[in-house]
């Protein structure tokens, strides 16, 4: 614990709704709900406004549009939030050497170790403008705590939300906490709370007043004699700069159980591709396939192969998560598949014999194409990934046949070759309605379109601020 508030937590308000928001005027002030749209969708995050409805995150979507069906739904575009999160960090990195991102919009810093503050005065002045820097660098807010230890900073930024700043001096934890909740203390989730409850713990200071040996009864030894120190206010935890990831993985569940063979291997295919992306983001290789499985009945089924040597090559990530599946009944259908990677390496340590497999299968693939008239694997890799993303435009299949209509994904950005850029409202029966407007304009004109209009294309998010649009440029 320390004597000073020189530990801050960030949190970002409503982050993913919030940038939908900035991104899109027609939007502001009215509820938006982003996640998965399908029927097994849940909820991302949602805006203030939605939240006023009940609407939370991690809430079925299905419950959410009963409790606010008219509120703008949209699929998360995870690389526009990804790109703004980069921006927040690097301002947390001009305060300090010390800070630990949690989330794509959540971190602590340690501003004693950036030598910014050593008091409580100095602490708020540091908050201030960081919030300040943060809106004008992305348009969007953030709420700051600030306290001696990371579990009281936590909350105090929970308390300040939306857009505000909560100090909490040292030596003032136990008044704070006494009353509240045993929930709100980390490592509290509803099983925990109901088995306090039970025991007639209901508040903070019950656990205090409780004791060790009691909560170690209850809890066993780690965990009781943890959550007895944070009852007290207790919390020595560092702010830890360098997280080592242990694994990079992605995972789709789908809206109908999947039963064509075929299909389920395209999508393990896609998954693979997917993941070696976020794997190569990272900086990172890794040595270890996974493979999971879900099916119709929710047992799931874990498969995992160990490489000779760490690898990001997606080609070899591709055909062992294939080989994977191979091993897995999928009979009755599959409702989630997953690829990860783990065993993970700051370098590529390319297993040779995998690698010269790769190449032949390569060589072959050219040979295959180019005597067939260079079609097939091209066109099988590009239906896939447009199948993923929701696209703008037919793309011919895999077996070179009919054209595949491809989907727009409401709230994705998309670009006309005469009305400029806007972003999708909604699509179905071969019309797409899209919404021209950018983040500084005024609420724009919705206009509908055929799905394969030649003049409509997917388009890259636009810039939430326009002075980074012109600098940019």
């Amino acid at each position: 614990m320390r004597a000073a508030p020189t530990i801050l937590h960030l949190d970002m308000d409503a982050f993913f709704a919030a940038a939908e928001q900035a991104a899109k005027p027609s939007l502001r002030g009215k509820p938006v709900v982003v996640g998965g749209l399908g029927p097994r969708g849940v909820v991302a995050t949602a805006s203030y406004e939605a939240r006023r409805f009940g609407v939370h995150s991690a809430m079925p979507m299905g419950q959410a549009r009963r409790l606010a069906p008219n509120a703008a739904y949209l699929v998360p575009r995870f690389a526009f939030y990804r790109s703004i999160s980069e921006q927040v960090m690097e301002l947390l990195g001009r305060l300090s050497p010390l800070v630990e991102p949690l989330s794509l919009d959540e971190a602590f810093v340690d501003l004693e170790a950036g030598g910014l503050a050593d008091d409580g005065a100095s602490a708020r002045a540091v908050g201030e403008l960081l919030r300040a820097d943060i809106l004008a660098t992305t348009g969007l807010t953030g709420s700051v705590g600030l306290a001696g230890s990371k579990m009281i900073a936590k909350i105090a930024s929970e308390e300040a939300k939306p857009d505000g700043l909560v100090l909490i001096e040292p030596g003032t934890e136990r008044e704070l906490l006494g009353p509240r909740s045993v929930r709100i203390l980390p490592g509290v989730g509803p099983a925990t709370g109901e088995h306090l409850r039970r025991a007639g713990m209901t508040t903070v200071s019950d656990l205090a007043e409780a004791g060790e040996d009691e909560l170690v009864r209850l809890l066993g030894r780690a965990h009781g004699a943890s959550l007895h120190r944070m009852a007290q206010g207790y919390d020595d935890r560092p702010v830890v700069a360098e997280r080592d990831a242990k694994s990079v993985s992605v995972e789709d569940t789908f809206d109908v159980d999947l039963h064509d063979r075929v299909r389920i291997r395209t999508e393990v295919e896609r998954l693979a591709e997917r993941c070696v992306a976020r794997l190569r983001a990272s900086g990172h290789s890794g040595r270890t396939i996974v493979l999971k499985v879900r099916r119709y009945d929710f047992s799931t089924l874990t498969r995992s192969e160990t490489l000779r040597g760490p690898t990001d090559d997606p080609v070899v990530v591709r055909e062992a998560a294939g080989r994977l599946l191979e091993a897995v009944d999928t009979t009755g259908g599959v409702r989630l598949l997953g690829v990860g990677v783990s065993g993970l390496a700051d370098y590529t340590q390319e297993d040779l014999f995998a690698q010269a497999e790769t190449e032949g299968e390569r060589e072959r693939v050219g040979a295959s194409a180019a005597a067939s008239g260079g079609g097939g694997g091209a066109g099988a890799v590009g239906s896939a990934s447009a199948a993923s993303a929701g696209g703008a435009v037919p793309e011919e299949s895999a077996s070179g046949g009919a054209a595949v209509e491809r989907r727009w994904a409401p709230g994705h950005d998309v670009r006309h070759a005469v009305h400029g850029a806007g972003w999708v409202q909604g699509s179905g029966v071969g019309r797409v309605t899209v919404r021209f407007e950018e983040p500084w304009s005024a609420p724009g004109r919705v206009r509908t379109f055929s799905v394969d209009d030649p003049e409509l294309e997917p388009s890259e998010p636009l810039p939430l601020v326009r002075g980074e649009c012109r600098a940019g440029a």
